[in-house]
């Protein structure tokens, strides 16, 4: 029998009268207040334990992506955030290094790292390709530790998982049971922005692992399913760390109602721990401070879920649907997280390093009287495709 089909719509109504209605009240959720001392005034944080992994940690952390500002990651920790985020590949290396200034001399249970690794992937099916080794994955799981200057790490993830098959995937579980056996790392996960129910439920049924980190949000179309894999996993004692709340970054100018709903609405989930936010001003830190302090889905602010439900943004879903059906062979799916970086993050350096990494012709989408991708989304995808594609003749550096 075929999935319920269910609009987005009507799931952010059933979320909000129905998770959101037991969020307190829920059996069994590890979730206490404690205060925190900001700016020398006390505030009163929530925070919810991360599965089996037995961490307690604030609702909203820090995805440090999109920054190298060590004041302002150095301010996140000072305000109450104590899991930062990372990757391998964030910045070329230069993410983690940053962090590294920032946590060197600060008491190491002060603070939790998550970072991830990435190996190749064939573009088209999602798999790991003969080049994913134990080897390379713990090279760069060693790379990591000496640019954080830490001797372990304290969650893992492989890095951008959309395949049960790559969940697993023999050498990369043998190199996470190494990597725990020498003491490098505490937990391990699965980082996933597609095809979220397969690899949530894999990670589940694969025994192994502690940790899923994975997209979530009400702009979903399928918002329900990841729902109830999450459930799934949580009720196996797996942590759920939520990212993408704000759908390709914060509103410009910032729409506080529109950042601090998507935040909430995620948290109206008692089987999520918490959201890594990815923002990039001390602005962005004041709101998440105070969604920190208050979960409650204000009316307004359900009023703005709803009508933002029926509203497409730049969140590409990642579903692949539009995989093959380009003539030309474009790999859809990079080059629309690459207009999100471009368009919703700002950031043209990111952008440009995944153009730049795709090998396209010179001239891209030129060939074609119509475009015969149809995208689930309705986006224009010749168009998308057409503005991000003029970064590879873009000169200059880049950050990554």
């Amino acid at each position: 029998m075929g999935e319920r089909r269910i609009d987005r719509r009507n799931f952010i109504k059933s979320a909000l009268l129905g998770v959101g209605g037991m969020l307190l009240s829920t059996p069994g959720l590890q979730q206490e207040v404690k205060a925190a001392e900001v700016k020398g005034k006390e505030r009163k944080f929530v925070y919810r334990v991360l599965g089996k992994t037995g961490l307690k940690i604030p609702v909203i952390n820090m995805g440090v992506m999109l920054t190298d500002n060590p004041n302002l990651i150095r301010t996140a920790l000072d305000s109450g955030i104590t899991l930062l985020d990372t990757a391998h590949g964030y910045m070329g290396g230069r993410n983690e290094e940053v962090i590294g200034s920032v946590i060197k001399g600060r008491a190491r249970d002060s603070f939790y790292i998550a970072s991830k690794v990435s190996l190749p992937q064939d573009r088209k099916t999602g798999l790991y390709t003969e080049g994913a080794t134990t080897k390379g994955f713990l090279t760069r799981l060693d790379t990591s530790l000496k640019r954080l200057g830490l001797d372990h790490i304290d969650i893992l993830y492989q890095h951008g998982v959309s395949r049960k098959e790559s969940v697993m995937y023999e050498p990369v579980l043998t190199a996470f049971e190494k990597a725990k056996k020498d003491g490098k790392i505490r937990f391990s996960g699965v980082s996933t922005h597609s095809n979220e129910p397969e690899v949530i439920d894999a990670a589940t049924d694969s025994k192994m692992h502690e940790v899923v980190l994975t997209a979530y949000t009400f702009k979903q179309k399928h918002a329900e399913s990841v729902r109830r894999a999450i459930a799934r996993a949580s009720q196996a004692g797996i942590g759920i760390v939520a990212m993408k709340a704000i759908r390709g970054g914060y509103q410009k100018p910032p729409s506080i109602t529109n950042v601090t709903a998507s935040l909430k609405w995620i948290l109206q989930d008692p089987n999520v721990t918490t959201v890594i936010a990815g923002f990039t001003t001390f602005e962005h830190i004041d709101v998440d401070l105070s969604v920190m302090e208050d979960l409650n889905l204000t009316e307004p602010e359900k009023l703005e879920l709803q009508k933002e439900a029926s509203i497409r943004g730049l969140y590409c879903q990642g579903c692949r649907q539009c995989v093959g059906q380009c003539p030309e062979e474009l790999p859809i799916p990079d080059l629309m997280r690459a207009y999100m970086y471009a368009y919703g993050y700002g950031s043209l350096s990111y952008a440009r390093e995944v153009v730049s990494s795709l090998d396209l012709p010179a001239r891209v989408c030129n060939e074609c009287s119509t475009c015969s991708v149809q995208c689930s989304m309705g986006f224009d995808i010749s168009r998308k495709v057409k503005h991000v594609a003029r970064l590879q003749r873009i000169g200059g550096g880049s950050d990554a």
